[in-house]
């Protein structure tokens, strides 16, 4: 009489997904840390405690690997915004909430601001990764679109275009996360959201100095 074949290890199904976000994560500090050329996948095997021929079968080259990894951190950024974002109804928080989301993501995560400039630097016959996302999010810019008129339509802006807005926003802030990436400002910059808030939204002229600017720029 044959014996009865135990069963083996119950297939795991999301162990898949789960083992490309650890090597993802972890060749984000790699990659941040050593620069793209000099990030031994070796190192990363060893640190997830598993061969590198595992890694190759999640990523067959380096340079996939590296794109893998920053389309995730940016797939993080876009998730943290979204979500502070839907935590609040008024259009106006709604922009305060993205614009801190935003600052804070790369405070806490400042090895991405590295793979954006090891990118540039890398792989200058691609677009950036950053940039490119940006632009196929047809479904956010309508979003902000619709946030930008109901502002407009209550009165609360001017009908400035929402495109014009969004652009003059989007650079502010892809520029403060590399100012202070490159400068090691102590101040953080989930703190520097308030103040980006005030003075784009606020402005600097007062009440006084708008209402004479609005006479001389009135053609005669």
């Amino acid at each position: 009489m044959s014996a009865t074949r135990k069963p083996g290890r119950p297939v795991d199904p999301d162990l898949h997904e789960r083992r490309r976000k650890q090597i993802l994560d972890v060749a984000a500090s790699l990659f941040a840390e050593n620069g793209y050329a000099n990030a031994d996948t070796q190192k990363l095997a060893d640190e997830l405690g598993i061969s590198k021929g595992t890694v190759f079968r999640y990523f067959p080259t380096k340079r996939e690997l590296f794109a893998a990894t920053i389309e995730r951190a940016l797939e993080q950024l876009q998730h943290d915004v979204d979500a502070a974002v839907d935590l609040v109804d008024d259009p106006l928080a709604k922009i305060f909430a993205a614009i801190t989301a935003y600052l804070r993501y790369f405070d806490r995560r400042p090895e991405v601001v590295e793979l954006m400039i090891l990118e540039r630097a890398e792989f200058k016959d691609r677009k950036s990764s950053y940039f490119d996302r940006h632009d196929k999010c047809d479904e956010k810019d309508e979003r902000w679109r619709l946030i930008m008129a109901t502002l407009v339509a209550d009165g609360r802006f001017r009908a400035v275009p929402a495109e014009r807005a969004r652009s003059v926003l989007g650079d502010l802030l892809y520029g403060t996360i590399f100012s202070n990436h490159m400068s090691g400002r102590p101040r953080s910059l989930e703190e520097q959201a308030e103040g980006l808030f005030d003075i784009i939204f606020n402005g600097l002229l007062t009440e006084a100095e708008r209402a004479r600017r609005a006479d001389v720029d009135q053609p005669e």
